[in-house]
């Protein structure tokens, strides 16, 4: 008996492991969904892989007393997942792509941007207030977001309401709305709200008019070390052309400006006919002074899997081998010649003041 029992424990030992990628993401509810999502297409593409999800807190999470844009911390949502990949703790991170500094700690890049979902914002009502729109609320409503470039932008369209800090994931912040009678509508991704299946909250659809998104919005980004070349082909597969060449001329204008939470910036992006069109501002905090202008680029989309060169630099902290160089340069150049011409028309003062205040709140 005892001789089967040995040789049953051998053929065990033989059996190749299942590799195992350990994939880390924040624990809330919205950050689950995502990363079940981009692990789910993973698994479709690597059957014979295994995937191990680790959750963890990170600043932003933590500190929900004091509005983002004050905190004064770039990677409020990353940092203490990246402390994790620089730990070897695990293989990749799923973020949203907003969250993700365009200029990204040294050893970091980001491999995969997923499909974008709507990147427009979304307003959900009080109950009392279904039905209405912003333009419609009563005189004095107070209107919550978490975001300067959101109360920004509302605040010069809609002069007869209020714009209030609200913070927490999107279960507190529903919360919030509907529990305290302190807000009339509160102001949310539109991504965020459709991948937690609560879209029948929302009131309206906030189109580049009314106001413009940020930089990144609705899509994912796949953070992995940057010299870890066996996971950034794993992942690699995952980027789609159209978002990645958006997110490329979006995060360019972003980073050439050298906004971040703490300023009111927004964009908008399209790819039409062969051109990618991108749409930039920046605003002062109470959207009395704005500077937008719009500029396009001959692209073509490319096909994915496409040889590129092997030793591509990153872009706006981004890693994609498998989709040509040269459209991905033309987004990036996109990014820096709008930027460049609002900065030439003088959008570093705004966005200066726009600083200043913000910190002396």
């Amino acid at each position: 008996m005892s001789g089967n029992g040995n040789a049953a424990a051998t053929a065990e030992e033989d059996t190749p492991k299942m590799r195992v990628i350990r994939v880390g993401t924040r624990k809330s509810q919205l950050a689950r969904i995502q990363t079940d999502s981009v692990v789910a297409m993973l698994k479709a593409l690597y059957p014979g892989l295994q995937f191990e999800i680790i959750a963890m807190s990170t600043t932003g999470d933590k500190i929900l007393d004091t509005a983002l844009s004050k905190i004064g911390e770039k990677s409020l949502f990353t940092k203490e997942l990246e402390h994790a990949l620089e730990r070897n703790e695990v293989d990749l991170v799923v973020h949203s792509l907003k969250d993700l500094p365009t200029v990204l700690p040294p050893g970091f890049t980001i491999g995969a941007v997923c499909k974008r979902e709507s990147p427009y914002d979304a307003v959900v009502f009080h109950p009392k207030f279904v039905g209405k729109t912003l333009e419609t609320l009563p005189e004095k409503s107070v209107v919550g977001t978490s975001s300067l470039r959101r109360a920004a932008q509302l605040q010069r369209k809609f002069p007869h309401l209020e714009f209030k800090s609200i913070r927490g994931n999107l279960n507190t912040r529903l919360q919030k709305l509907d529990e305290l009678q302190e807000f009339s509508a509160i102001i949310l991704a539109a991504a965020g709200l459709q991948r937690m299946g609560w879209q029948n909250r929302v009131g309206q659809i906030l189109h580049p008019e009314e106001c413009m998104y940020a930089v990144g919005q609705g899509a994912l980004g796949v953070e992995v070390r940057a010299k870890d070349q066996d996971i950034l082909d794993l992942v690699g597969v995952l980027h789609d052309p159209e978002t990645l060449l958006r997110c490329i001329a979006e995060r360019s204008f972003l980073r050439h400006l050298e906004g971040g939470c703490s300023v009111p910036v927004a964009v908008h992006t399209a790819i039409k006919d062969g051109q990618l069109y991108l749409t930039g501002g920046v605003w002062s905090l109470n959207g009395a002074e704005t500077m937008q202008d719009t500029m396009q680029t001959t692209i073509h989309v490319p096909v994915q899997h496409e040889d590129g060169p092997e030793d591509d630099p990153q872009l706006v902290g981004i890693t994609a081998h498998n989709i040509p160089r040269q459209p991905q340069l033309a987004a990036e150049n996109l990014g820096i010649s709008l930027a460049t011409l609002l900065l030439n028309k003088g959008a570093k003062n705004i966005l200066d003041v726009a600083r200043q205040l913000n910190e002396a709140h």
